[in-house]
């Protein structure tokens, strides 16, 4: 339920969100604006927006509301190991950028760690449906209980906010946490 290695759990998400941080320093002091490198819908040219576009926020405030649920989801995201919480991280991030790409209105740019906020949310209230372990369901429900509400983030509301990459980044954590159940019974049916 909770890393196995807490040491390098808390070490590599509060690297991310240091990473987060500098970035967003970087942004506020130099005359050029990062925040251009986000995910420019359906323009070819903002593609790469993809790889981008979680390390980039739109202000300080648009930061720190989204890193009290990077820290604690990362963190609990961890719970079976760094490499799988890399491909975890991987899939709902490529899953968010791409729903963004292909959805939010022509020529838009998003930028945000949200879709991976939301990821990781559902991918932790949906694995132990998958994985069908009591630990892993007991866990999603106090998280549900805690930011049940933040689910509706997934729906069209506020036009400066990207539902859509909320919307995806949950699609790519209900992806991973099957993903993870599918690769999981693999290597159980292997050692059998």
């Amino acid at each position: 339920m909770f890393p196995p290695n807490p040491v390098q759990a808390v070490i590599v998400v509060g690297g991310f969100a240091a990473l987060l941080y500098l970035i967003e320093f970087l942004d506020a002091v130099l005359p050029a604006d990062l925040d251009q490198f986000g995910i420019i819908a359906r323009d070819s040219s903002g593609l790469d927006g993809i790889l981008w576009a979680p390390l980039l926020h739109s202000g300080w405030g648009h930061l720190v509301s989204n890193t009290l649920p990077l820290v604690v989801l990362a963190f609990l995201a961890m719970a079976n190991g760094l490499s799988q919480w890399i491909a975890v991280t991987a899939t709902i991030w490529l899953v968010s950028g791409a729903g963004v790409w292909l959805t939010a209105n022509p020529g838009t740019v998003t930028v945000g760690a949200s879709g991976l906020c939301f990821g990781w949310l559902l991918f932790l209230l949906v694995r132990g449906l998958f994985t069908r372990s009591v630990l892993h369901i007991a866990l999603a429900l106090v998280l549900l209980g805690y930011w049940g509400t933040m689910l509706f983030g997934v729906l069209p509301g506020d036009p400066g906010i990207s539902w859509q990459g909320h919307l995806f980044g949950a699609l790519g954590g209900v992806l991973a946490a099957w993903l993870v159940s599918m690769g999981n019974r693999s290597v159980t049916r292997q050692a059998a």
